[in-house]
């Protein structure tokens, strides 16, 4: 199976569970909003090297939005960074939650705007970001996290150009 069917198969799954399976988890403080700051390294294996850049970020999720379903809890996230060469990346989504004690695994995907500035040509404005972070609560309503993701767009690109980027980063998340 191709990236595209992958894609196409996880955002259906995502949209059905989320929207139709969802019951609103009322043991969730409605009134918190979480932030997440973080950097990294925008295309991290770029074999050249000359694509390569460090990147800055911020991340929001609404708890009020939240949703629980058979197959995990599910919110919104949307956000957005930026990397010193000037490209910009805002992105919004679904985002899941899994816990095993203080340890927090949270899958994403988010379809996005993105704009080259002097970084990489990604083929396309429209491209899509899947990720999964890996959080740890370090103290009350707050955590510490790592993150692998992939930007691609299916090859809707200019010409069905698709280099696609794989970024690493770490953050901060602080419940307010």
């Amino acid at each position: 199976m191709n990236n595209l069917s992958y894609n196409k198969i996880f955002l259906i799954l995502i949209l059905f569970f989320s929207f139709f399976a969802a019951k609103a988890d009322e043991s969730i403080n409605t009134n918190t909003h979480k932030y997440d700051f973080y950097v990294g390294t925008f295309d991290t294996i770029d074999k050249e090297g000359d694509d390569k850049a460090t990147m800055y970020g911020i991340e929001h999720n609404n708890s009020f939005l939240f949703r629980k379903t058979f197959i995990g809890k599910f919110s919104p996230v949307s956000g957005g960074f930026i990397t010193d060469k000037q490209s910009i990346y805002l992105y919004t989504g679904v985002q899941g939650q899994y816990g095993v004690g203080p340890l927090r695994i949270l899958p994403s995907f988010a379809p996005g705007y993105y704009q080259r500035g002097d970084g990489k040509d990604l083929g396309s404005a429209l491209e899509f970001k899947s990720e999964i972070k890996i959080a740890y609560d370090i103290l009350n309503d707050s955590q510490i996290g790592f993150s692998y993701s992939h930007i691609s767009n299916n090859d809707w690109g200019d010409g069905g150009k698709n280099p696609g980027v794989d970024n690493k980063t770490i953050s901060f998340s602080k419940n307010f």
